[in-house]
């Protein structure tokens, strides 16, 4: 990967972008990314690309996104702040790094949060940081997480299926992702998703997903949008029991884990119902995961929202004549 003399060649040599020049500063700028790398006095290029081919050394989430502290030093290069004969959208500082990016399939990109994001073309994969949906959320954060939840009370079933789960487990590292849909859905088993997970090790775990809008409760009657968790279990049992067929190994395997989503609330209740009613074998199988997991989620990853989550502006044309 050339992206190492990409930085060099392109921001070291052009003092109107990199304005970490002296041996301070550079310390400076690795100590902002949360990395010891102390500038030694050596030459400043040789050092930086040095530095820069140590840090791409290190461990990566998967084969196509970069180490996360390589992802912080592109954040902190291209920070708007540090912006000089341009912009705070630096169309020129963005313009020569993804050239040199392109060579090697990524792409380098503002999100809304004003941040600068690397992105794997042919993958879409969005280079972050691990996501830790327990930190503090900034204001735009928390707006969005709020558009979030309104699109959750309104959304069917399918649309949180398709416009929310995919996209999110996409993006935290699941892939093969099938969806059952309409037509399957007498041939889906139990789980309305599907997909698979590598581990570091190059092992694969299946997951299957079971799916349901509203919130999901223990009580004996079933109301309206609720869903109760005795509903699902069979559900549950099925998911766990059935094998699916992955093409790409051309194999028939079984589920290892089973996701049960609910787009509202998953009762305490309904957690140990479910629990008590499945043996330790399973019982060890089965995740849960509720609205307030997925608008934590969603939000920490960056995930723009499906567009029926966007609030209505109005517009007013002027007519032409």
């Amino acid at each position: 990967m050339q992206i190492a003399d990409m930085i060099c060649g392109n921001f070291l040599a052009e003092e109107s972008f990199f304005v970490y020049r002296s041996s301070s500063f550079l310390t400076e700028f690795f100590s902002d990314i949360e990395t010891d790398y102390a500038h030694d006095g050596s030459t400043r290029q040789y050092w930086v690309a040095d530095t820069l081919e140590k840090i791409l050394s290190e461990p990566q989430p998967n084969a196509n996104t970069p180490p996360d502290t390589f992802a912080r030093v592109v954040d902190r290069l291209m920070d708007p702040a540090d912006a000089r004969n341009e912009d705070e959208k630096r169309q020129g500082a963005l313009g020569q790094l993804n050239a040199s990016l392109a060579r090697e399939g990524f792409e380098a990109f503002y999100a809304p949060d004003k941040k600068c994001y690397l992105r794997h073309v042919a993958t879409n994969t969005v280079a972050t940081p691990a996501p830790n949906p327990h930190r503090p959320f900034s204001a735009a954060e928390l707006e969005r997480r709020e558009q979030l939840l309104a699109y959750l009370d309104t959304c069917s079933e399918d649309e949180l299926i398709e416009e929310v789960l995919l996209p999110l487990f996409r993006q935290l590292g699941f892939h093969r992702i099938t969806a059952a849909g309409h037509k399957d859905k007498a041939l889906e088993y139990g789980k309305d998703v599907w997909m698979r997970y590598t581990l570091p090790t190059q092992h694969v775990l299946y997951f299957g997903i079971q799916a349901k809008k509203g919130k999901l409760d223990s009580s004996g009657v079933t109301k309206t949008s609720n869903a109760n968790v005795a509903e699902i279990l069979n559900q549950a049992l099925m998911m766990l029991g059935h094998e699916i067929f992955d093409p790409e190994i051309g194999k028939r395997v079984l589920v290892d884990h089973a996701f049960i989503v609910a787009g509202g609330e998953i009762t305490k209740a309904a957690r140990n119902w479910l629990g008590n009613k499945l043996d330790a074998s399973k019982r060890s199988q089965i995740m849960f995961m509720d609205r307030e997991d997925i608008l934590n989620l969603f939000v920490v990853t960056n995930l723009p929202l499906p567009s029926a989550a966007w609030p209505e502006t109005d517009v007013t044309y002027d007519p032409p004549f």
